[in-house]
């Protein structure tokens, strides 16, 4: 068992995703990148993203049809234009990106293991983005370690 010892450093940076629409953008090696620019050796990275209709994940990185099949679940699972939904300032899949961003989250926590993310085998970091049309989505990644 490792001793604890205290948080010596912070570091704090924000970078830009561009999404193509609805979809998953895997952004893992953008989080690497971050947390190996921190300095950080051993330590936590928090993953946030700023925005209230797109999200973040870790989930299944080497087969495509994880991502499709997640698609097809929140598809069904939360419909566009659902007459449940009051709010559609921006259309009908308005609603719909909040909910999804609720239950998917916003924010992430990675350990921090010789300066890179302590990620399973087949794990990534996805951004998914649940409106329909472009956007442009930032996340920030906060390191904190020895």
């Amino acid at each position: 068992m490792s001793r604890a010892q205290p948080v010596q450093h912070i570091a704090q940076t924000t970078f830009t995703v561009h999404t193509r629409g609805r979809s998953l953008s895997e952004v893992t090696s953008r989080v690497a990148e971050a947390i190996s620019a921190s300095g950080v050796s051993t330590g936590l990275a928090n993953v946030f993203v700023q925005h209230t209709s797109a999200s973040l994940l870790i989930g299944e990185n080497a087969d495509p049809t994880v991502v499709a099949d997640l698609e097809r679940f929140f598809a069904r699972l939360v419909p566009d234009g659902d007459p449940l939904f009051r709010h559609q300032d921006e259309g009908p899949d308005d609603m719909p990106a909040h909910v999804r961003s609720v239950l998917t989250g916003v924010s992430l926590s990675v350990p921090v293991h010789n300066g890179k993310p302590l990620l399973g085998t087949w794990q990534g970091v996805f951004l998914y983005e649940h409106r329909h049309e472009a956007h442009q989505r930032k996340i920030t990644v906060t390191v904190t370690g020895h």
